[in-house]
């Protein structure tokens, strides 16, 4: 009898059925004008239920009609990319069918008008793709996959669920961190719009003496090599190396602010992967400190081999407590626990000029033994406010308002300027670009 039901569960009438039984309706009420329809109408009805029953057995006699996996490139999602979900379909019937797929997707994307239609042949496996854009770290949990089987007949639509557990934790953006890696790599920084910066002098870290080719600085040319090798021989500098390389990120409650569906924090973190990726290929030593009320997470600078997946593992959940930041807690931190000159890369958030008048005492402490640079962020809503021409009285106000802030914001950076401490004033989207410029300009100046 459960089997009965269970059975009887997986089939319903298509549209096709109903509009049948409408014209048999309308056929009979006009069978009391025109008795001779009656007979017709019978016939047809008699029919339709010999083909129903038909449908019903050629679609329920496999138990198990298709088999649809779900398969991704990469066993973890990657935050605020786009990330590619295959499902792979297997058709075991004898006959051709219509197939609708519909994936419970992971509450998370509010998705419920996810479906793929398609028609497989007998014995026919097909490949099917649809793109997902998380925002937000954690787990994501796929539920079952839903397909909706109709026979060429089309009267019955057999509805078989498949159970496939199906979890993918989602980390901080490592495709952005493959991609600028390669890059990275390869010297092609400069094709995701990282600037060039012209060596200034010479870094102090010699690596070789090499011949001369066109194009080599004649400055370095070292005299007694030449005379003894009776060719140009020049002293080769490489970039200093083992530097300290610290990520702060202020995990406070001003870091929730949300742009294009990502907050401030996600930003951040994703850019602090990028850039640790970077600079652990630069041979430096990557380092990270999440602080809030209090120091959340920290991870020490060091060039093991799995420093970058150490760095990962700290963001991996890492959440804003909606806390006030306590930069007294962290400068503290920074001295018990760095004790070498090191470049702080500070991702945080000012709105106005008191908001950063507040911490610059902990600032220019930390900037008195550190090479500082605070990363702070532009409201593009504001700049988009600005951009707009105003209508009436209130759009007026609404526009000087937000000249208000975006002044305020341009002056926070001649604030830092004036106390020696650099900064960057970026929009989200720049982030991770403006931070590797910057972080490639200091190396390149040999600041630190």
């Amino acid at each position: 009898m459960k089997k009965f039901i269970y059975i009887f569960k997986q089939i319903r009438f298509t549209d096709f059925v109903y509009r049948w039984v409408f014209v048999l309706i309308f056929l009979f009420i006009l069978a009391f004008l025109f008795p001779v329809l009656y007979n017709i109408a019978s016939s047809l009805l008699i029919l339709l239920i010999f083909l129903v029953c038909i449908d019903s057995f050629i679609l329920l006699k496999h138990q198990d009609p298709v088999n649809i996996n779900r398969h991704a490139k990469y066993v973890r999602l990657s935050n605020g990319d786009i990330n590619e979900i295959e499902l792979h379909a297997v058709n075991y019937y004898s006959f051709n069918i219509k197939l609708n797929i519909i994936d419970e997707l992971p509450v998370q994307f509010q998705m419920r008008d996810f479906k793929i239609e398609t028609k497989l042949e007998p014995a026919e496996q097909k490949k099917f793709s649809y793109q997902i854009r998380p925002l937000e770290r954690g787990e994501y949990h796929f539920g079952k996959i839903n397909a909706f089987i109709c026979s060429p007949l089309k009267l019955i639509e057999r509805q078989y669920k498949i159970e496939d557990p199906f979890m993918m934790p989602c980390y901080p953006s490592f495709i952005k961190l493959k991609q600028y890696e390669l890059l990275a790599i390869s010297n092609r920084l400069t094709d995701s719009g990282i600037k060039k910066i012209r060596r200034v002098g010479h870094s102090t870290e010699f690596e070789q003496i090499k011949e001369y080719v066109t194009g080599d600085d004649i400055r370095t040319i070292n005299w007694k090599a030449t005379a003894r090798r009776n060719q140009l021989m020049i002293n080769h500098f490489r970039d200093e190396r083992a530097q300290q390389v610290y990520c702060l990120i202020d995990m406070g409650r001003i870091m929730k602010m949300p742009f294009e569906g990502l907050t401030l924090l996600d930003y951040s973190i994703n850019a602090s992967l990028v850039l640790g990726h970077v600079a652990w290929i630069k041979q430096d030593k990557p380092g990270l400190i999440g602080f809030s009320n209090n120091i959340s997470s920290a991870v020490n600078a060091d060039r093991k081999g799995n420093q970058l997946l150490r760095l990962q593992e700290a963001l991996y959940n890492a959440k804003t407590n909606f806390e006030e930041s306590n930069y007294d807690v962290l400068l503290n931190f920074v001295r018990a626990k760095i004790t070498q000159r090191s470049l702080l890369l500070l991702f945080t958030n000012f709105e106005t000029l008191n908001g950063l008048k507040r911490q610059i005492k902990y600032l220019r402490k930390m900037a008195s033994q550190h090479l500082v640079v605070v990363i702070f962020f532009e409201n593009t809503e504001l700049k988009d406010l600005l951009l707009q021409k105003p209508k009436n009285t209130f759009q007026i106000y609404e526009q000087t308002i937000a000249q208000k802030f975006d002044y305020e914001k341009r002056q926070i950076t001649r604030e830092l300027q004036q106390y020696g401490i650099i900064s960057v004033y970026t929009s989200p989207q720049q982030l991770t670009v403006n931070t590797l410029n910057k972080y490639l300009e200091i190396k390149t100046r040999g600041l630190i």
